[in-house]
C-alpha cells in the first residue's frame, strides 16, 4: 500500500513555502527598484537581498533539520490526498502563470502597459485563496486579501508616475513592488515560524 512521511513531509512543505515567498518577495521588490528609477538603487537592493538571502537561508535550515524527524507512517488515502495535493498545486501555479502571461499580452496589445504591474498584483494575490484552501493555511488567505487590496487601492488613489525635482519615479511599480514584496516576505517569515514549530512537536528529533 502506498506511504507517505510525516512530519518531516509537513516541515519540508512548509519549508518550500518560505523559499518561494523569499524569492518571488524578492523579484517583487525588483520590480519596486526599478521604478524608482536608479534612486537609492545600492541601498535598496542590498536591503532586499539580505531579506531574501536571510528566508532562503532559514527554509534550506528547515529542510535539513527536517530530516532529523522520527518517522511517523500514514498510508491508503493520506498518500493519495497528497499527491492530490501536489496535483493541485501545480494546476493552481500553472493557471497563475497563463493568466500573467494573457494580461501582459493583453495589455501590452491595448497599449497600456503601466495596468500590467497592478493587474499581476491581483493575480497573485487572487492564487493565494485557492492555495489557502487546499494547504488549510491561514496566513494565504491574508497575504492574498493585502495583496487584492494593495492592488486595488494603487489603482484607484495613486497617480502611476510623479517626478520630484526633475527625477521620475514610477508610482505603481514603487508602490506595489515594495508592497507586495513586504507580504511575501512576511507570509515567508509566518511560515517559517510555523516550521520552527513543527519541528519541535517532534520529541524524537534529537
Amino acid at each position: 500500500m502506498p506511504q507517505t512521511i510525516i512530519p518531516g513531509a509537513a516541515v519540508r512543505g512548509t519549508a518550500a513555502g518560505v523559499l518561494f515567498m523569499a524569492f518571488f518577495g524578492t523579484l517583487w521588490a525588483g520590480i519596486g527598484i526599478r521604478g524608482l528609477q536608479g534612486w537609492g538603487f545600492l541601498w535598496f537592493m542590498i536591503v532586499s537581498l539580505l531579506i531574501g538571502v536571510f528566508l532562503l537561508i532559514g527554509g534550506i535550515k528547515l529542510i535539513k533539520k527536517s530530516k532529523m524527524l522520527s518517522n511517523v507512517i500514514m498510508e491508503g488515502n493520506s498518500a493519495r490526498h497528497s499527491k492530490k495535493m501536489g496535483i493541485m498545486f501545480g494546476i493552481i501555479f500553472g493557471l497563475e502563470g497563463v493568466f500573467i502571461a494573457t494580461a501582459s499580452a493583453i495589455c501590452s496589445a491595448a497599449n497600456h502597459l503601466d495596468l500590467f504591474v497592478p493587474v499581476m498584483a491581483l493575480i497573485v494575490g487572487a492564487h493565494f485563496f485557492p492555495l489557502a484552501r487546499l494547504f488549510r493555511v491561514r496566513i494565504h488567505y491574508i497575504a492574498g486579501t493585502l495583496l487584492c487590496l494593495l492592488a486595488i487601492v494603487t489603482l484607484l488613489i495613486l497617480p502611476v508616475r510623479i517626478t520630484i525635482e526633475h527625477h521620475q519615479i514610477e508610482v505603481w511599480w514603487v508602490t506595489l513592488g515594495f508592497g507586495s514584496a513586504l507580504i511575501l516576505w512576511g507570509t515567508g517569515a509566518a511560515l517559517w515560524l510555523t516550521g520552527l514549530r513543527l519541528l519541535k512537536r517532534d520529541p524524537e528529533r534529537y
